[in-house]
């Protein structure tokens, strides 16, 4: 008998919805999944991140639909296509107001599937989204304090990957000659398992690198926010736990931190039980089975 095939939609220049789809699909093990909305049958269902355009088009021909949001909105929140199961990232931990969410149900944190750390850790991870960034805020954050961060990164541990969502062109150019440095896109690696085997972790405020660091109780240092939505996200880390800030350049201390340089056990654990990805998971699966 084949088996209920579930489709995987994400925006592969948007680092978490990139995150988001990945967390879900670790959790579907009995079901198939496809990433090729054309292949002739229909899906079963389909778990559309953040597109809402592809879900509009999916739910026209009939297919099941959660729509996950999976990023920070700041303080905008765009209504959902009627018909689908609308789902929103949100840690419960992360303090409001909120905008409205346009019918959609708050999950939780997006964790990954494996919380360990490898044993053996070396090396730096830079984790840098600039996707909604304005063009010269993009192009002046790599062209300074990007270059310096990375430079100082690749002499405090030998090696740094940097891994970033969109405009890689943009930093290749900016990182040519600063040592042992890797750059990559987000959607091409395994950003989860490039985190456990690094031994420090940089990152752009983005709800995808906050929800890795605390699930794992990792250290973690925030880049400088970038856009609205960077900029509200982080005004409400820093009104609930004390995340470092890699606000200088040529400072060494992001890349050798301490294991508490942020309290993670300070926050309420009643509050988010990191289980956002099997919850619609979980949604998902009752689609292929009762669609509506």
């Amino acid at each position: 008998m084949p088996r209920h095939r579930v489709l995987l939609v994400s925006r592969e220049e948007e680092l978490d919805s990139v995150l988001a789809c990945r967390r879900v699909a670790a959790h579907l093990g009995g079901l198939a999944t496809t990433t090729d909305a054309d292949g002739g049958i229909p899906p079963d269902a389909a778990l559309v991140c953040d597109d809402r355009a592809a879900a509009r088009r999916l739910l026209e021909l009939g297919v099941p639909v959660v729509l996950l949001r999976s990023g920070h909105p700041g303080t905008t929140a765009p209504s959902s296509p009627a018909g689908a199961l609308s789902r929103l990232h949100r840690p419960g931990w992360l303090p409001g107001p909120w905008p409205p969410s346009g019918g959609a149900r708050p999950t939780g944190s997006l964790a990954p599937a494996r919380t360990a750390r490898d044993r053996v850790r070396a090396g730096a991870m830079l984790l840098l989204s600039l996707w909604g960034v304005p063009d010269g805020e993009a192009e002046a954050f790599a062209d300074g304090p990007l270059r310096a961060l990375v430079r100082t990164a690749a002499d405090a541990g030998g090696r740094c990957e940097v891994v970033c969502d969109t405009r890689l062109g943009l930093l290749r150019s900016a990182l040519e000659g600063t040592g042992r440095v890797r750059v990559r896109r987000a959607a091409e690696v395994d950003v989860d398992a490039l985190h456990a085997a690094a031994g420090a972790f940089v990152a752009s405020p983005t709800l995808g690198a906050l929800v890795l660091a605390h699930a794992r109780r990792a250290p973690l240092t925030l880049l400088p926010p970038l856009g609205d939505a960077q900029r509200d996200l982080a005004g409400r880390v820093a009104r609930t736990v004390p995340v470092p800030v890699a606000d200088d350049p040529d400072d060494p201390a992001p890349w050798a931190p301490s294991a508490d340089a942020v309290p993670w056990s300070a926050l309420d654990p009643a509050l988010d039980d990191l289980r956002g990805a099997q919850r619609v998971a979980r949604d998902l699966r009752q689609l292929t089975l009762a669609p509506p």
